[in-house]
């Protein structure tokens, strides 16, 4: 089978012809069918600190069709179409047993991420059957759902609170259209560009202003007063600071961006609002649960992001053109 692989140490994505893989006890063969390429992807492969290693196969938000199941395996078949929760936990440390999120898990028992390829095997209870009502499009959509939805459980939206969202990329987008859900009163969004506007008012914004001098008292304009939850969904050093100046006094900022650099803050301009700051990261299979449950009953279609659908071959060239200034918002990869 074809499969991406990521050499390491920053060096370009391959595709690599790899043996067919076989289920053992436990475990699905998936056909995969979409992969999305995550802004992860693109930080934790430009080598340094934060990177994913040597000679490892990449790609976390994807759904494809059950082939085949390995022994001792009777709550799947083939022909399930299936979504994967590509971390995996112990079940046993703290951030499983009390936090149900394996992202942190402490025991590190592996994972199934391995969807930039035409086959995967996976451990079943890493696997969610989807719904007829939803697509296998829709069912790579999910891990970047609930990546948002984590974090927006974290800013304990109240009705009608104002909201600030930082950012026009996929976590920021679906920060928007799950505070629309969970009864946010208004919604302004901040960007670097203005080239996602109308997806944000898509997803749910009310307002959407470019980032530059202006910025406090549009917002403040448009909202009615400042945000009593800001998610910072950017992930660049300076976005914390900007958050801060933003939000309400007793606001709660969620950082959702990932920043894998120093960002520094004022802690006395943060004190002086006793701002709650919050980090997330992962999810929960409650999450993604839900999600599977729930997606096709939202104010709108989250499949709207999807820009663009390549080869499992275009992979490579595509990772080199999102690292530069494009034109893409979520690019799915058609791997089976």
């Amino acid at each position: 089978m074809k499969a991406a692989i990521y050499p390491g140490d920053g060096q370009p994505i391959v595709i690599a012809n790899l043996p067919d893989p076989r289920p053992a006890m436990g475990e699905l063969l998936i056909r995969v069918h979409r992969c999305g390429i995550c802004g992860t992807d693109l930080s934790m492969t430009r080598g340094g600190m934060w990177d994913y290693g040597r000679g490892v196969q990449i790609g976390h938000e994807y759904a494809g069709e059950v082939v085949d199941v390995g022994a001792g395996v009777d709550r799947f078949r083939a022909g399930d179409r299936v979504a994967v929760m590509p971390s995996i936990g112990c079940g046993q440390c703290t951030p499983c047993q009390e936090h149900g999120n394996p992202v942190l898990c402490g025991a590190k028992p592996g994972g199934a991420m391995r969807g930039f390829a035409e086959f995967a095997v996976v451990p079943a209870g890493a696997a969610v059957r989807l719904p007829e009502t939803l697509s296998l499009a829709d069912g790579a959509l999910i891990e970047p759902l609930a990546v948002s939805l984590y974090g927006a459980r974290f800013a304990d939206i109240r009705p009608g609170d104002p909201v600030l969202v930082l950012g026009g990329g996929t976590v920021a987008l679906y920060a928007i259209y799950w505070a629309r859900r969970l009864g946010a009163g208004r919604i302004v969004v901040l960007s670097r560009s203005a080239r996602r506007r109308d997806l944000a008012i898509a997803m749910g914004a009310d307002a959407f202003f470019s980032f530059g001098d202006e910025e406090k008292g549009q917002v403040i304009e448009a909202l009615g007063g400042a945000p009593r939850i800001v998610f910072e969904a950017v992930g660049v050093d300076g976005m914390l600071g900007r958050a801060v100046n933003h939000v309400a006094p007793f606001g709660r900022i969620v950082s959702l961006g990932f920043c894998t650099a120093p960002d520094a803050i004022i802690p006395a301009l943060a004190s002086y609002k006793c701002v709650n700051l919050q980090f997330a990261v992962g999810y929960r299979m409650a999450e993604f649960l839900h999600i599977a449950d729930q997606m096709d009953k939202g104010h709108v279609d989250p499949k709207t992001i999807i820009s663009n659908a390549i080869a499992l071959d275009q992979l490579p060239a595509m990772m080199a053109t999102l690292r530069g200034t494009n034109e893409e918002t979520k690019v799915h990869v058609r791997c089976g």
